[in-house]
């Protein structure tokens, strides 16, 4: 009953956070949503700061999970590794929609919480980037580009349809949380990264395997 308990809580917070933002919604409107007592809150995550950095670490606990699980495999190419790890980023954001909307909207204001998260998991996010970005340069499937600035793009893309829905549906005319969205939408990256960073020089698959 109380792993149920917590599950009900975490899916009630992720719902309100994500349709009144943090700072309007209560303990009492999460205690209702999840048919508990704000008791049971408090016994599971202390209080409503406690239960903001829960949902980002499970959050970003996920996601940077599903980066190492890729880069594992980084001999076999870095635009093959780069296009697996963003596939299985995208999906992971349009199978949790609504996290994924409230923490990336949460982490624009600036916090403790929010320079904790930026001090861990952006700097774990951005360690794998670099590096698979400095790995096609090294095995020329990249062009030279300036890596911060191809982060920036990068994580742009990934981002700015969970943090501006509205205006995804104004010019694309699909919501994230629609199937369709997310096979059009890795597409779209895809020839992004055909066409920004890789090169036309033949690659040598006998230097990619160590």
């Amino acid at each position: 009953m109380k792993n149920n308990a917590k599950e009900a809580i975490v899916k009630a917070a992720i719902s309100l956070f994500h349709a009144n933002g943090y700072s309007g919604t209560s303990i009492r409107d999460i205690a209702s949503l999840a048919k508990v007592n704000t008791a049971t809150i408090a016994y599971h995550f202390n209080n409503k700061t406690g239960l903001l950095e829960y949902c980002f670490m499970y959050f970003f606990e996920k996601y940077i999970g599903k980066m190492e699980e890729i880069y594992a495999s980084i001999d076999r190419g870095a635009k093959d590794c780069l296009k697996r790890i963003v596939a299985n980023l995208l999906h992971y954001q349009c199978e949790n929609n609504q996290l994924t909307s409230f923490v990336y909207r949460e982490m624009s204001v600036d916090s403790q919480v929010v320079r904790e998260i930026m001090s861990t998991y952006s700097l774990k996010e951005k360690y794998y980037f670099q590096k698979i970005f400095e790995r096609g340069f090294e095995w020329n499937e990249f062009r030279p580009h300036s890596i911060p600035y191809l982060i920036i793009q990068l994580k742009g893309l990934l981002m700015m349809p969970f943090m501006n829905t509205h205006y995804m549906r104004e010019v694309l005319y699909v919501f994230p949380n629609e199937p369709f969205f997310e096979q059009k939408y890795l597409k779209d990256i895809h020839f992004w990264i055909d066409k920004t960073l890789c090169t036309d020089i033949p690659i040598n698959k006998g230097a990619i395997i160590k």
